[in-house]
């Protein structure tokens, strides 16, 4: 009897039973199509039979806990993102533009992690000599590296199941391919089939496995949703390929926080740690100009200080533009209201374009406050002293609203030579008792964003 077919969304990975204009799962049009064969899990034949062998459950009272489960994996800022390192048999995702330095990063730790372990590095889209070239650009040499060129999963699986290593890195997954799925690599069922089987060899062998992915026009990761929630981390590599820096950043991660950030320099030589992001972010900022202003914000534990610069013109037309980039666009639009009801600037018949520098992207409302300064700043034309710094939130009726870590971001910005910072009224005793590293921080509370505009713009330190 002949087996019936079915149908699924090229966009999302949805299954159907039947043909469809519009895939009820995503809302796409015209993205149903057959497939020769239902999409199915790996269930493991012929050599790799031993690959699927059955296992019983255990009692959660018998399973002892590992002894040493996470390891570096030599770049500080990789592990910062990890959780505190890498954790064995964990499958990682890591996604990014092409060129932006996926590739590097991983050949890069290969260095380290050959030191004690085994790493079977698997290639798709570069030869065995173009990556011995890279190899040897990048200073990585070690005779626990083994490199192999291969898009056949199939394969890949014997080449592990011969070598046995202990971290194996894939780039990438849209490359892969399995015979038994009658359709092109990097289309949804095979790169669910390929993820899932890597998946099922991380477990099963205790494999820290690497897989590198490339991301669409939207900025997702290609291929199906269902990959990210396959995998235990999805890190993502992210730069302007103009500039030099790139910030890897967790979208997910089952051992540890997402909110972390590591930033890295990409030169001749590959990627160098930024240990100093404020530093960084901060080189090269004018002094004495009107619309910018300095604030701190966090990313997972550690304070970063980014500025803002803000841009406001008399409008040419009927209809004033609004221009956001690092900086939430409807938030940007809610802080320009304020400023005009509560702050008494009229902004409305004006341009306004606000700026992060350095690539970074503000998420939380600490920027608030430096946000409108900075705005308010450029429309008065009056310059922010060089030595302040604003942290605080700004609710709609203009008042300052407290942020949590206050202390330590007060601690960096004085650690990075700022004397002044703007804070609101509302913050608590205990971040604002003097500590030791504080000595001539002058703390400014203000209640609402006039006040601040006023202790920012027209007194001197």
């Amino acid at each position: 009897m002949k087996q019936k077919q079915g149908f699924y969304c090229t966009e999302c990975g949805n299954e159907l039973a039947k043909w469809a204009g519009k895939c009820p799962a995503c809302g796409s049009w015209n993205t149903i199509i057959e497939c020769p064969e239902p999409l199915k899990m790996a269930r493991g034949s012929g050599k790799n039979a031993n690959f699927h062998e059955t296992r019983l459950p255990r009692p959660m009272t018998e399973l002892a806990p590992d002894q040493e489960i996470r390891f570096s994996t030599g770049m500080g800022e990789l592990d910062r993102v990890l959780g505190g390192g890498a954790v064995r048999g964990s499958l990682v995702l890591v996604g990014g533009a092409p060129g932006i330095g996926k590739s590097t990063l991983m050949l890069q730790i290969c260095g380290k992690l050959c030191e004690f372990s085994r790493v079977l590095y698997v290639s798709g889209e570069e030869s065995e000599h173009q990556l011995k070239l890279r190899a040897q650009r990048l200073q990585v040499n070690s005779e626990n590296l083994y490199v192999i060129s291969e898009t056949n999963l199939d394969m890949l699986i014997e080449s592990v199941t011969a070598q046995r290593p202990e971290i194996l890195i894939v780039d990438s997954i849209q490359t892969l391919y399995r015979e038994s799925i009658e359709s092109l690599a990097g289309s949804v069922s095979q790169v669910k089939e390929c993820t899932l089987t890597l998946m099922q060899l991380a477990k099963r062998q205790n494999i820290t496995v690497f897989v590198i992915g490339h991301i669409n026009k939207e900025g997702s990761i290609a291929g199906p949703k269902v990959l990210e929630h396959m995998v235990d981390c999805v890190l993502y590599f992210e730069g302007d390929q103009h500039t030099s820096y790139r910030i890897l950043r967790a979208a997910k991660n089952r051992f540890g926080t997402t909110n972390e950030i590591g930033v890295f320099e990409m030169g001749d030589n590959g990627l160098s740690e930024v240990e100093n992001p404020s530093q960084m972010l901060l080189s090269g900022r004018p002094d004495g100009v009107p619309g910018t202003c300095v604030t701190c914000v966090m990313e997972g534990a550690r304070p970063v200080l980014a500025e803002i610069q803000a841009l406001v013109v008399s409008s040419a037309g009927g209809n004033p533009r609004r221009t956001s980039n690092g900086f939430d666009y409807n938030r940007a639009a809610m802080l320009l209201a304020v400023l005009e009801k509560r702050g008494g600037l009229k902004i409305s018949a004006c341009d306004a374009y606000l700026n992060i520098i350095g690539g970074l992207s503000l998420d939380e409302p600490a920027a608030d406050l430096a946000a409108v300064i900075a705005l308010a700043s450029s429309y008065l034309d009056q310059p922010v002293p060089n030595d302040l710094v604003a942290i605080g939130e700004v609710g709609l009726t203009g008042e300052l609203r407290t942020v949590n870590h206050l202390k330590q971001r007060i601690l960096e910005a004085h650690r990075l030579g700022f004397h002044r910072c703007v804070i609101p009224a509302g913050s608590k005793a205990p971040d604002l008792r003097p500590v030791s590293g504080l000595e001539g921080m002058e703390l400014v509370q203000a209640h609402n964003i006039g006040e601040a505009i006023r202790e920012s713009l027209h007194k001197r330190a």
